[in-house]
């Protein structure tokens, strides 16, 4: 009775400490240990001051980088797009599924064990055949109780579970670092839309401005020619200056509207029904800090989620190199068995059995080879796709520096253009009234007048587009910091209206 009941109770145990020795960190692990690779990077920006500096985290906020150009709308818009839009929702979802599928596989680390109690009362016939467990002629009432538990536990000998939960992880982080990505992509296409709309704004209110002017014009015309004292040409062409210029206005309206349906989509209402009121533009692009080209691999999350990517597809490697070696299974099961329930506690009761067991393929036709090229393969095309989301980064940046240099310099030359043209709009009004030049002249003064104010209404629309695209190939304030966090937790979404 005392030896059964140190046997029950020990062996169990004793399996599962068996268990959890081989999970300790003796173990060999198969595969290449991941080494992140060096990227080639440029020693500096070809750019002129002030667009590079040395420490770009100053300069965007990590969080939030629109309010860098303090446009209380933008703000407003930004925050509702962090809240309801639906591919920042999914990229959410798809994080979710990322955490779990690694909490799976960190999971599989550990020994399983279960229990299956069950319990049964059941009675004999007395008339019952011969050949019946019970050779008596009278009726008998037999209960089976069973309280059982089993443990299982393959042993990671040559680390295949480990590699494994070492891919789950990185491709956790990648997706970590896509969402980022979303996120940035999303609030930077939001800014874009919404400062090209504005544009769009100063253009229609400038087509306004001059639609009135030259309506007042042309009534003017009117009564000039009524007196005699204008010709029926300059009546015409005051007319058709005037109809080019509203036609001119309705067409921009058109494009405005579709920025407006843009822009709903981004932050999750309904076309039909999203308006924002007319403005012109009254931002003024910040001056963004660059820094240098060798710190923008810590600070994309694209470039963050391709070498996590690159991690994954290396884990893979060693995952396929162990399916050469073989496995161990351990197993166990112990537990309590009586025919009463108040025996089924007793120490005669009790029953376990241990096992152990070793498999090793000895022949597949070449498919374990062919998985180790194939996880090698794979690791290689991840390498390829983060050295050119590197090179990507590098023009993506250097691109957005030159564009703000070139519109920096159209900025000033176009301002001057502005005012050219309405000094010369004023000496063709003062030329036609003193009867030196014909009315075709002041025509074609407000033509140039309205295209140059058009063309720098463009210009300042496009230094902040290219300033909102600038922050997005810097990363928008992130840095690659933030990925040695995610092992657990997830990011909490933010609730609709909230930043």
């Amino acid at each position: 009775m005392r030896s059964g009941q140190v046997h029950a109770r020990a062996c169990p145990a004793a399996l599962l400490g068996v268990a959890l020795l081989a999970v300790g960190p003796g173990c060999v692990t198969v595969g290449p240990d991941y080494r992140r690779p060096a990227a080639q990077a440029p020693a500096s920006w070809d750019a002129i001051p002030p667009w590079r500096e040395a420490e770009p985290r100053d300069a965007v906020p990590r969080t939030g980088w629109w309010t860098l150009f303090h446009d209380e709308q933008l703000e407003l818009l930004e925050g509702e797009l962090l809240g309801a839009n639906p591919t920042l929702q999914a990229a959410f979802a798809h994080l979710d599924q990322a955490r779990a599928s690694a909490a799976v596989q960190d999971a599989n680390l550990y020994p399983v064990l279960a229990a299956a109690p069950s319990l049964g009362v059941e009675r004999y016939s007395a008339n019952r055949p011969t050949g019946t467990p019970q050779h008596v002629s009278a009726s008998v009432t037999q209960g089976n109780y069973l309280l059982p538990f089993t443990l299982s536990y393959e042993v990671d000998l040559l680390g295949r579970r480990r590699r494994t939960i070492e891919a789950a992880l990185a491709t956790y982080q990648a997706s970590a670092a896509d969402l980022e990505n979303v996120r940035l992509v999303l609030t930077a296409e939001l800014a874009a839309d919404y400062f090209t709309l504005r544009q769009l704004d100063t253009q229609i209110a400038i087509l306004d401005r001059t639609v009135e002017s030259l309506r007042r014009a042309l009534d003017l015309q009117i009564s000039r020619h009524a007196g005699g004292i204008a010709s029926g040409l300059d009546v015409a062409q005051g007319a058709t200056l005037l109809d080019t210029t509203r036609t001119q206005a309705t067409l921009i309206r058109i494009q405005r509207r579709q920025f407006e349906d843009a822009i709903a989509l981004l932050v999750g209402s309904p076309a039909p029904g999203f308006r924002l009121e007319q403005r012109e533009i009254e931002a003024e692009p910040p001056r963004i800090d660059a820094a240098l080209p060798s710190d923008l691999l810590e600070r994309r999350p694209d470039i963050a989620e391709a070498e996590r990517q690159m991690a994954a597809a290396n884990a893979q490697i060693g995952v396929a190199q162990a399916a050469y070696y073989p496995s161990l299974e351990l197993s166990g099961q112990g537990g309590w068995n009586a025919q009463g329930i108040s025996l089924l506690m007793n120490p005669a009761s009790g029953f376990w059995a241990l096992a152990a067991s070793l498999a090793q393929t000895v022949f597949d036709g070449g498919a374990r080879q062919a998985e180790v090229k194939l996880s090698q393969a794979g690791y290689e095309a991840a390498l390829a796709g983060y050295r050119a989301t590197v090179l990507n980064a590098f023009r993506e940046v250097q691109d957005d520096l030159a564009g703000l240099e070139v519109l920096d310099v159209a900025r000033r030359s176009q301002d001057d253009a502005v005012a050219s043209s309405r000094r010369q709009l004023d000496l063709a009004n003062d030329r036609y009234v003193g009867g030196l030049a014909s009315y075709l002249d002041v025509v074609s003064a407000q033509q140039t007048l309205l295209a140059n104010e058009q063309q720098a209404a463009i210009i300042r629309g496009q230094r902040l587009v290219t300033t909102v695209m600038l922050v997005k190939a810097l990363g928008g304030g992130w840095d690659d910091r933030s990925l040695a966090s995610v092992v657990r937790e997830v990011p909490r979404r933010p609730t609709p209206g909230r930043m």
